[in-house]
């Protein structure tokens, strides 16, 4: 069995406040970690049936930045929805919602 590993790793200030960010995998072509400005990690707990997750970025992330982040991660996250479920009606109900929200926070689609 082939193991793969995903490393985050988070500098913070002193006030414990994100100053950067870098990721790596063993399956990436790069051989040095990427700088990123967000992340957002989900893991389902099956034992206690929840979700666990972390929702980190820098401080001198861009607020117009965020909300095309918020936006790209609700669009990617129908897409797994659908390859995990094939609900194909609800996951357009998302994309309607999905093309709302750009409207409002005016992001270009």
């Amino acid at each position: 069995m082939k193991t793969a590993e995903i490393k985050l790793t988070v500098q913070l200030d002193d006030n414990n406040i994100p100053e950067n960010i870098l990721w790596e995998s063993t399956d990436s072509k790069n051989d040095e970690a990427l700088p990123v400005q967000a992340f957002m990690l989900s893991l389902w707990d099956q034992s206690y049936k929840n979700t666990l997750k972390i929702d980190l970025w820098t401080k001198d992330m861009p607020v117009d930045e965020m909300k095309r982040f918020f936006y790209e991660t609700l669009q990617t996250m129908g897409d797994t929805f659908l390859r995990a479920t094939g609900e194909t009606n609800i996951v357009e109900d998302l994309r309607d919602y999905c093309a709302h929200f750009a409207d409002k926070m005016d992001i270009k689609q």
